[in-house]
């Protein structure tokens, strides 16, 4: 139960990050909503290879699903 829920946050957390990382680009220190979804992601204890890899599918690095807001 306990981990139904989490992986829940986590895909909630991995499409705002890579929305995230598509419109405003890889690098957390210009794109403030980046910053800010890393920052939620970290404080709900997600790996941060989750966080990397989400990251590179929004800036195209990695193949993946394509999320629009």
């Amino acid at each position: 139960k306990v981990d139904a829920a989490r992986g829940k946050i986590f895909t909630r957390l991995i499409k705002e990050l890579t929305v995230s990382a598509r419109i405003g680009g890889g690098d957390s220190s210009m794109n403030p909503r980046l910053r800010t979804a890393i920052q939620t992601a970290k404080g709900a204890n997600m790996p941060a290879k989750n966080i990397d890899n989400a990251i590179k599918k929004g800036t195209g690095e990695l193949p993946g699903v394509v999320y629009e807001k």
